[in-house]
């Protein structure tokens, strides 16, 4: 019974050795992943910057004579032309003012008749040697002092004039009526601390947004003068603050020729044409200022990883991935960076799953192309 056991078990190790020496180890599959290789390449990119808007001219409405408001002409948001009355204020002062004015002027008319006459006829008995040249004289002041005395009041009547016309608040210039913080009954002066409203040219809109110095010494090499800019740069876009593009393109019209100190930027003007009065002055946005890059390295954004505000690729070398830091700014669509350091033109980067690769890991390439 013993032999048999032995037999049986020799018998059993016997088949499992033949069986480890048929079968071999499994070995995993490399991976595969996508590369790309660069090369330069031309983009037209653009810059955003912050921007204010503004009305082509905002005018603040101040009254030139005191009194209470007694009509208001106008709305908030009402277009008004130029000339069109906006407030009106209390003229009955102004008038008896006028009036007061207008009877001075005639009772100075009168005395400058009376002394013309007498000074003629002073005149006339001076040649006769009836009276003497003290009296002619005298005759002769009577009639200056009368004549002063009718352009002095004259230069009343024409002030008094002014200050009643001063009581109708009329619009300097087609625009849009803003605020009014002022309503019939109240007591207002050309002192008062608010305008009585402000009248915005809205048919045009200025935006301002500034650009750093450095950024003002690269416009103008490219184009050579600051004049060469205004006249060559392409037409701009407007980023309103919901995040919508606005419709119509704007033009810069204007560029400072002064750094401020405080921020060490230069400020630039554009224009924007605004018929249906989508812009409103005080409002905000970002100006987006295209340009052209020529010969500039491309990669897909994508292809990278970011580590602690920092952009890292996997360049294939000798077939293994190396971790690489580069340089890279967004080209603005989200999808691309133009690499400014770290790579040369034809290095091999992994263009897909870099967060699934470590350094060092074997690749094994199949083609992709560049976004």
């Amino acid at each position: 019974m013993k032999k048999k056991t032995v037999k049986a078990t020799c018998l059993f190790v016997c088949m499992m050795a033949m069986i480890g020496c048929n079968s071999t180890p499994s070995v995993a599959p490399e991976a595969t992943y996508a590369t790309l290789r660069i090369s330069k390449a031309d983009r037209e990119l653009s810059d955003s910057y912050p921007a204010t808007i503004r009305g082509r001219q905002d005018i603040d409405i101040f009254p030139q004579v005191g009194g209470f408001i007694s009509e208001v002409c106008v709305k908030e948001g009402q277009k008004v032309t130029q000339g069109q009355p906006l407030f009106i204020i209390d003229q009955v002062p102004y008038k008896a003012a006028l009036q007061t004015a207008e009877a001075n002027v005639a009772a100075a008319k009168a005395g400058v008749a009376t002394a013309q006459l007498t000074y003629d006829s002073k005149k006339v008995l001076f040649e006769r040697n009836v009276i003497s040249q003290f009296d002619l004289s005298t005759a002769e002041n009577n009639l200056l002092t009368a004549k002063a005395q009718l352009a002095q009041a004259e230069a009343q009547e024409t002030y008094a004039r002014n200050d009643l016309s001063y009581t109708v608040v009329k619009s300097p210039a087609n625009g849009v009526v803003g605020t009014l913080p002022y309503r019939v009954g109240a007591l207002v002066s050309a002192s008062v601390p608010k305008p009585l409203t402000t009248i915005s040219d809205n048919s045009d809109m200025y935006v301002y947004f500034s650009m750093t110095e450095n950024q003002l010494l690269s416009l103008t090499r490219q184009y050579g003068s600051v004049e060469e800019a205004l006249r060559s740069m392409p037409d701009i876009q407007l980023l309103l603050s919901d995040g919508s593009l606005y419709p119509q393109p704007g033009r810069i019209e204007t560029i400072s020729g002064v750094i401020d100190l405080a921020t060490g930027s230069v400020s630039l003007r554009a224009v924007f044409p605004n018929e249906n009065r989508l812009l409103h002055s005080g409002g905000s946005g970002n100006v987006v200022l295209p340009y052209h890059k020529s010969d500039c390295l491309v990669i897909p954004q994508i292809a990278t990883m970011e580590i602690q505000d920092k952009v890292f690729v996997y360049q294939v070398v000798d077939g293994t991935a190396e971790r690489k830091m580069v340089q890279a700014v967004p080209t603005g669509d989200g999808r691309e960076y133009i690499v400014e350091a770290g790579l040369n033109d034809g290095d091999i980067i992994v263009a897909e799953g870099v967060g699934l690769i470590r350094p060092g890991t074997p690749i094994q390439t199949k083609p992709a192309t560049q976004h």
